[in-house]
């Protein structure tokens, strides 16, 4: 019994970690990176998404973790998906994109549906 409960623990914080970015790694970035990034693409949006969101979303967005990607653009628009990351919704922490790379992102989102 004590192996299960240990088990669901360390589980749960394993999840939660994956899906809980750090604000302040997040700001360190080096500027290389992300000036690779603001030269706009559909590939660099999904690279974005495959370092900061797959682990909820899982690389071929049909969720894990978090919600089903596959199809959000039919049910959200690049604004609505952008405030979704700036403020977070669910378990899903705020923040973890932001500027230039939460509005690629929230673009190459919008357009799965």
């Amino acid at each position: 019994m004590k192996m299960k409960w240990l088990a669901l623990v360390l589980g749960t914080s394993l999840a939660l970690a994956a899906c809980g970015g750090n604000d302040d790694a997040a700001d360190k970035e080096p500027a290389s990176e992300n000036s690779e990034t603001t030269t706009a693409g559909a590939g660099d949006a999904a690279k974005i998404y495959e370092n900061k969101c797959s682990s909820c979303h899982a690389v071929n967005l049909e969720g894990g973790v978090g919600p089903n990607l596959t199809k959000v653009g039919s049910k959200l628009s690049k604004e609505d998906i952008e405030k979704v990351i700036a403020n977070g919704q669910g378990g899903m922490p705020r923040g973890i994109i932001k500027g230039k790379e939460a509005s690629m992102v929230a673009e190459w989102l919008a357009e799965h549906k």
